[in-house]
């Protein structure tokens, strides 16, 4: 029995009790209404294993919004449909210095984008997606998901036009930055497909399910293109702080400020969280709370040597 299989309902419950007293540290983001609305103690949690054995616990069935949890899931989608090699013409792996939303990082690399989990890299990124316009786009990538992953992802119209109303002025500097680089085709176009894409929106079972694609071997992903992901999560998923998690995690995670986070344990499943309450840099503070604990109990850092061979 592998590690995440190990897990008894008294850890978790103790688990979670912890990660749900760190919350109430954790900040709402007010700038989008409709995220604001979101309860500041809600936490849910899924663990999907490869042997196919699901563990939930909590406000499991809250409904909310991946936002920057699914740029690992376009970067994945675009090298399964096109290749690394002319993904990463596009947008390279280096983690930023400054926050996920700064032009200022952008301008300093005169235009080309550091990785694909900062905005910069996500827009452009969006700019790519086959399909004849945005929502065009933005349901391909949705059915090809919820096809591979068995989840049960859609477009939260109402939390699309919550975003449309308050629209980021900060990305759209960057959306023209890149289009002064010539790194977008279409400004509008990529702008809107990277805004309703951010708003597919399903329950922390179906990010797991998402997750585990990129934990187990599977025929739908190429392997590399596993690792590829896998990787950039690790240096990139949690902006600034993510130097910081690999050491104190280890794991693969990518957050959204949605309230998301997903945390992939190489070899054995997903560990998916719903904490709406962000710390400074944007990451839910309950859900990485939880996956510390789990992570550190059950040695599945992937820089423990016994787990080397698998990552």
């Amino acid at each position: 029995m592998k590690g995440l299989e190990k897990l008894t309902t008294t850890e978790l419950s103790t688990w979670v009790q912890q990660a749900k007293i760190q919350a109430k540290q954790g900040k709402i983001p007010d700038r989008i209404p409709q995220l604001a609305k979101a309860n500041p103690g809600w936490f849910a949690v899924h663990i999907c294993c490869e042997s196919g054995q699901n563990i939930s616990f909590g406000d499991t069935d809250c409904i909310f919004p991946l936002m920057s949890v699914i740029k690992t899931f376009s970067l994945l989608y675009l090298l399964e449909h096109l290749g690394a090699e002319t993904v990463f013409g596009w947008v390279g792996v280096k983690p930023s210095d400054l926050p996920f939303n700064s032009l200022e990082q952008l301008i300093a690399d005169r235009g080309h984008p550091r990785n694909p989990m900062i905005n910069s890299g996500a827009i452009t990124l969006a700019d790519k997606l086959p399909g004849k316009d945005a929502s065009d786009r933005t349901l391909l990538f949705c059915q090809w998901l919820n096809q591979l992953a068995g989840c049960q992802l859609y477009l939260d119209e109402v939390m699309l036009a919550s975003v449309r109303l308050t629209r980021s002025k900060v990305n759209e500097e960057i959306a023209n930055y890149l289009t002064q680089a010539g790194h977008l085709e279409n400004l509008k176009t990529a702008l809107d497909t990277y805004e309703q894409i951010c708003c597919l929106s399903g329950r922390v079972e179906d990010l797991a399910l998402l997750g585990k694609l990129l934990a187990c071997e599977n025929r739908f992903v190429s392997p590399q293109n596993r690792r590829i992901v896998n990787a950039v999560m690790s240096t990139c998923g949690l902006y600034e702080a993510s130097a910081e998690f690999a050491v104190r995690i280890g794991l693969p995670m990518k957050s959204g400020i949605g309230g998301g986070l997903v945390a992939i344990v190489p070899g054995e499943g997903a560990i998916a969280c719903y904490s709406p309450g962000l710390d400074r840099v944007g990451n839910p503070i309950a859900g990485l709370v939880f996956v510390e604990a789990v992570a550190q109990e059950l040695q599945l850092s992937i820089f423990e040597s016994k787990n080397f061979e698998t990552f």
